[in-house]
């Protein structure tokens, strides 16, 4: 099968297998995470609990840490999750929301980085930026991060992933999925998508429900996590009629994520 054909063939097992997927998430988008899931056939769960966070992550498929509204909370039940999830096999995906915004986001990250082992990091090219170790070059502006110039997608990712043994999904312009040897560069997406929240952590959700689906094909669960979110940001905007906006949009997307089938994936999908 050719790549494309791979990465549908991926996103398709999701409905076959329902994979549960355990959110450790912020609050401002938590609504979207979960319902991305549900539309394209895994089963969310979502808590904040330290005292039943390890239990729920052992019953999981996969584990998503967002810190995209971090307290200290929220950091000792992302660790507890995230420490049963690894002694389960079970894996991490990590979504490290504005890590360059506050001295607390860089040691949180820091501090899971350092405990746990992630299976995917997925962010912009700014927060990988600065988990690859370049802190002073990412800006920040509130949680969004602004990129320097001099490094691409593609360089952070590798960099990333080799630092840190896992899969780097950076999404932007260009989406580049890494396992620090192999690259997958994609170029799906609306730039309409920038002004909604939520849709870089539901791509991250994405990641989660496809890695539940077949852990086994880590580099082909976040592309496929990926893909499908750029797919559905160009499908809801070519669905967008007279009058309707952002509002219209961000349902537009979780629409077709529920409608999304592999064979569609297949076919827009742009490799770069």
């Amino acid at each position: 099968m050719s790549l494309s054909q791979q990465i549908a063939a991926h996103f398709g097992m999701v409905r076959q297998k329902c994979p549960l997927v355990l959110h450790l998430t912020n609050v401002v988008t938590i609504n979207d995470c979960a319902n991305a899931v549900l539309a394209v056939g895994a089963t969310p769960n979502m808590t904040s609990c330290v005292r039943e966070a390890a239990d729920m992550a052992r019953q999981a498929k996969a584990v998503v840490l967002n810190i995209g509204t971090p307290d200290e909370f929220s950091e000792a039940a992302m660790l507890a999750a995230g420490r049963a999830a690894n002694a389960c096999g079970i894996p991490v995906v990590l979504d490290p929301v504005g890590v360059g915004a506050t001295l607390f986001r860089h040691e949180l990250v820091s501090t899971i980085l350092r405990e746990l082992q992630v299976a995917i990091i997925r962010g912009n090219l700014a927060e990988l930026q600065c988990i690859a170790g370049e802190r002073d070059a990412a800006a920040t502006r509130g949680v969004d991060s602004i990129a320097v110039e001099g490094d691409s997608n593609a360089a952070i990712a590798r960099r990333v992933a080799r630092r840190y043994r896992c899969l780097a999904a950076i999404t932007g312009a260009v989406d580049c999925v890494s396992d620090g040897e192999s690259l997958v560069a994609m170029r799906n997406g609306n730039v309409l998508m920038r002004q909604v929240t939520g849709t870089g952590c539901m791509t991250s959700s994405l990641c989660a429900a496809c890695i539940g689906a077949v852990p086994e094909q880590p580099l082909l669960a976040a592309c496929a996590g990926v893909a499908a979110m750029g797919i559905a940001g160009e499908i809801a905007y070519a669905d967008l009629r007279d009058g309707e906006g952002t509002g219209s949009y961000r349902r537009r997307i979780i629409d077709t994520l529920s409608t999304l089938t592999p064979k569609r994936l297949e076919s827009q999908l742009r490799l770069d």
